[in-house]
Formats: structure tokens, sequence, C-alpha cells
């Protein structure tokens, strides 16, 4: 294997490899072009002064995409993690290559996966959707409460859904300003028949703190001075049945604060259910950081039937988007 420190500078490299060399081009973000974003702008540049900047870069991008496909002579993209970016070497650098290029193994399989949930789903058809904010997730969320069959909402986003059907949740996080969202949410649920599970209990803390006192309070009257911090035992024995009775799980996010470890086994216990369903037959994908931090600390990250690499790909891929890289590579 061969290093080359200016992935700009690689002709003379890449002209003598031979048979089963490989030549490492140093990171391509060290240029500017590769994600198209002018950099080093004043605080105060003008509109104006962006807007040539930006343009300049853009001008630029085309010689420096040009310049990286002068090396190889087919293209082959196994970066699902990047694959949500429309950058030079994941959505430009395919036209080079109009009939050598190719996904990995990698990508093949992300690809798939997905597909497995999205669209050749075995029903019954389980989200587990959680994470602290529902701004970070509305757009799944509105994607996927019209395919699945059950959505479990949980983590602090949960909260902004208890308080938006009249529920008393203490000092726990929410968002008022997406109240109506989640109303939107719920009533596109019951429309069309799909079960949305909340936690009907929550282990609530007085301060954010791993060695905070703890109570369990019915998750719609939380007092003040308290806040949701994980999932009850309650909550969790809901949401086992669901999973254990579905066909086909995903799930994104955690469903209490996860890196605090007296508020971590909702999610740790979610982690083990989906082991227990993927043992019964089921298809159970995982992704997002807390996620499969959580499967993978368990030993469980064999026991899954896949485990996605992209956080920010495979949550725009839930979205229902479709993603630069692909579609690079299907012409779409």
């Amino acid at each position: 294997m061969k290093f080359v420190p200016d992935c700009q500078k690689a002709d003379a490299e890449a002209a003598a490899l031979k048979p089963g060399e490989v030549l490492l081009l140093e990171n391509l973000r060290f240029y500017a072009e590769e994600e198209g974003k002018p950099r080093g702008l004043a605080d105060d540049a003008s509109e104006e002064e962006k807007k040539a900047a930006k343009a300049a870069v853009k001008s630029s991008q085309k010689e420096f995409v040009k310049k990286l496909a002068s090396y190889a002579d087919c293209y082959i993209n196994d970066a699902f993690g990047t694959a949500h970016r429309a950058h030079g070497s994941t959505a430009l650098i395919a036209e080079y290559f109009p009939n050598d290029k190719m996904f990995g193994y990698l990508m093949e399989g992300e690809i798939k996966a997905i597909d497995n949930v999205l669209k050749n789903a075995q029903r019954p058809l389980t989200a587990i959707i959680g994470g602290s904010k529902v701004s970070s997730k509305l757009a799944v969320l509105k994607n996927l409460v019209g395919k699945v069959d059950n959505l479990i909402i949980g983590g602090g986003m949960g909260y902004t859904f208890i308080k938006a059907q009249g529920g008393k949740i203490g000092d726990s996080l929410h968002e008022d300003e997406l109240i109506p969202d989640a109303l939107e949410i719920l009533a596109t649920a019951k429309e069309k028949g799909v079960n949305v599970s909340l936690s009907v209990a929550t282990v609530a803390g007085q301060s954010f703190d791993n060695d905070t006192p703890r109570q369990i309070f019915p998750t719609n009257n939380i007092p003040d001075g308290w806040e949701g911090m994980d999932a009850s035992d309650e909550s969790l024995a809901n949401w086992k049945e669901i999973i254990l009775a579905s066909k086909t799980v995903l799930w994104n996010g955690p469903v209490g604060v996860f890196e605090l470890p007296n508020f971590a086994k909702g999610t740790l216990q979610i982690a083990k259910d989906l082991a227990e369903a993927t043992e019964k037959g089921a298809y159970t994908l995982v992704g997002g950081g807390d996620s499969v931090a959580a499967v993978t600390r368990m030993g469980y990250a064999d026991k899954v039937s896949y485990v996605s690499t992209g956080g920010g790909a495979m949550l725009e891929a839930i979205e229902g988007k479709i993603l630069p890289g692909i579609a690079a590579i299907r012409d779409e």
C-alpha cells in the first residue's frame, strides 16, 4: 500500500502502480472542492461575496473531480456513511465512469437492509424511534407513520407527544413548537390504523445526573421538579410484546439517557428484545450511534439482522430521501 500526501498530485504514483498494489490518497476534505463549499470567508462578508466565493468553488470543483477520476479505470463507492452528502467523491465523480461504477459490498448490504424495511418488509412492521428531540426525527416519523404497523416512540421525544395529549410531564425535555406536528402524526396514525406506543410510566430524576434520585411516575403525570430519564419496566414490557410479535423491526435512537449508566436500562433492554426477535425469525435493522452502541455493549451486534454503519445516511434514507451517493451509481 502506498500513500500520496496530496490527492490532487498523484499522477505519477497512480501510473506506477503494479498489480496487487493500493494507492491511498490523503483526505479529500482538505480541499473545499470536495464539499463544494467556500471556506475562510470573513464573518462580515456580504451576500455578494458569499455568492462569488461559492461560484468559484463550484467552478473549480469539476476540475478537482476530473483529476481524481483520472487515477482510475473504475469507481466503487463503499462509504454508506457519506452517501447522503452531495460531494465530489460521492455524487459527481461517478459521471466519469458511466459503464464502470458500482457499489462496494458494504454499500450493497446497507441498501438491501433499508429496502428490507421500507420496500420489502414482512409484516407486522414495527419502527422504534428514540432520541432526545422530535425535531431531529420529525421527517422520519412523518414518513414511517404511513408505512408501519406499530410505531414505538421513546426517549426525550416521547414527552412532546405526551404533553400534546394533555399529559403533565414535569421538567422533562420537550418541544412546545412541535406539539402541532405531534398531534398531526398521532392523527395520521389513527387514520391509517397504526398503533402508536408511548412510554406509559417513566423513570424520572431530579437533575440530569447519573446519581440523581430516581422515582417512577406515570408518563402523563410527572411532578414538577422531576424529568423523564428512562423507560420503566412496564413500558418495556409493552414494547417487548410488540417487538416479539413483529416480523420486521427498525430501531433508531435510545429510549432513555443512554450515556448515564443508571438510565441506560431501557435502551439495553430494547437491544436484548431485538436479539430475541431475530432469533425467532424477525428481520431487525439497527442504526444510529446509541442504538448501535447498545447492541454492541450487550454483545448482540451479530444477533440482529443488520447493524447500519451510517447514522446520518440511514436517517435520511428512512426519511424517504434519495441519497446522492446511491443515486450517482444508479443514474437516478
